[in-house]
């Protein structure tokens, strides 16, 4: 297979109709198959549309396997739980997106796990918390919703030196900018209900690593079951022969739309890794080949809510990644379960907002902007 991200995001893994010549893989609907050869089964995560996903997904991650999960969160925690058990502790960034950080904050002490959250920008600081008992460093970048850049390369060396697991949630950058295994990391997760998806209309997620990891991964999935059905299977299929061209344009659109909210005196700080003033620059453009992404945040130095209110084209919603541009306040969605002191302490002010770039002409959402100013 090609390695050009054009060729594996159409021909990667799909089947099409062997039965009749179409070109497009069919939905196997069936929840029930002859055990003879292979026990197949949607909750054992290896039905036909489940694994074509999955092939597509790890040649365009550069991984050998994969699984793909019924949301982000799904994906998250399982791969979590199955890399840890009772009395071990884990790393995280402490700058994570909401959900992650309210399922840690929930669910890892009862189960009698342990976790630090600590600043990647010093490393030091960062390895001086690694414990006896640690098994496992978890980072996102760029991260949600401010858009910080973590060393990937140095974070995998780093963890190879303590023999530890390393997890990275992929989901802002998508497999087209960044591709996490190329610099040491073990297992890349995503909410592909955003890029992967597309659309704004699936919820899903996936997990990518070596074929070890994900047999231990799997097996653990096999009990939680948050698998995927085939239709969402082929219509997550579908997307992905379109993701390359999605984000290509996404980032495109964002570097100019970073470009001008930088120059507008009715904005505040602008948080996007395409700007050279910003402190992750030189890092991301080294581990993000393919472009610098179609997410950013910003503060209006005015009031947010009416801003919003006075938007035409860009649609207040949560959620992120469609070919729709869309805009979100963090401290009312994604990190809405964080105190006002948590939040304040994570940087996240009530006048930030999160915009996901989509494919639009980027002169109308430049107009919308300077209209709701």
């Amino acid at each position: 297979m090609s390695k050009s991200k054009l060729t594996q995001s159409v021909h990667a893994g799909s089947t099409g109709d062997t039965l009749y010549g179409g070109v497009v893989t069919p939905i196997y609907p069936s929840a029930a198959y002859d055990y003879e050869s292979e026990v197949l089964y949607p909750r054992y995560f290896n039905t036909p549309n489940q694994k074509v996903v999955v092939q597509k997904l790890a040649a365009l991650e550069n991984g050998q396997d994969g699984l793909i999960f019924s949301s982000g969160m799904a994906a998250i925690m399982t791969s979590m739980f199955a890399m840890l058990r009772q009395g071990d502790h884990i790393l995280f960034q402490n700058d994570l997106y909401g959900g992650t950080h309210h399922a840690t904050l929930s669910e890892l002490n009862r189960y009698g796990i342990h976790y630090s959250m600590v600043d990647t920008d010093d490393l030091k600081m960062f390895e001086a918390a690694i414990r006896k008992e640690t098994k496992v460093i978890y980072i996102e970048t760029p991260s949600n919703p401010l858009l910080k850049i973590t060393d990937i390369a140095a974070v995998a060396k780093l963890a190879k030196k303590h023999g530890l697991i390393t997890i990275i949630d992929n989901t802002f950058a998508s497999p087209v900018n960044q591709n996490p295994i190329d610099f040491g990391i073990d297992i890349v997760t995503h909410s592909g209900t955003k890029y992967i998806g597309g659309h704004s209309d699936l919820c899903c997620g996936a997990a990518i690593a070596s074929e070890k990891l994900i047999a231990k991964i799997r097996a653990s999935a096999l009990h939680f079951g948050g698998s995927s059905d085939a239709q969402t299977c082929y219509l997550i299929e579908r997307s992905l022969k379109t993701i390359v061209l999605r984000v290509r344009q996404q980032n495109k659109n964002a570097m100019a739309l970073a470009g001008f909210l930088q120059a507008e005196g009715k904005i505040g700080r602008v948080n996007y890794p395409g700007l050279k003033d910003h402190p992750g620059h030189r890092v991301a453009r080294k581990q993000m080949p393919g472009g610098f992404g179609g997410m950013l945040s910003f503060e209006v130095k005015g009031n947010p809510d009416q801003f919003l209110r006075r938007l035409k084209l860009i649609r207040k919603a949560v959620s992120l990644g469609g070919v729709e541009s869309t805009i979100t306040s963090p401290a009312k969605t994604s990190h809405a379960k964080l105190t006002a002191a948590e939040r304040k302490q994570v940087g996240i002010s009530d006048k930030l907002l999160r915009l996901s770039v989509g494919i639009e002409e980027v002169e109308d959402l430049i107009n919308d902007i300077k209209h709701a100013l």
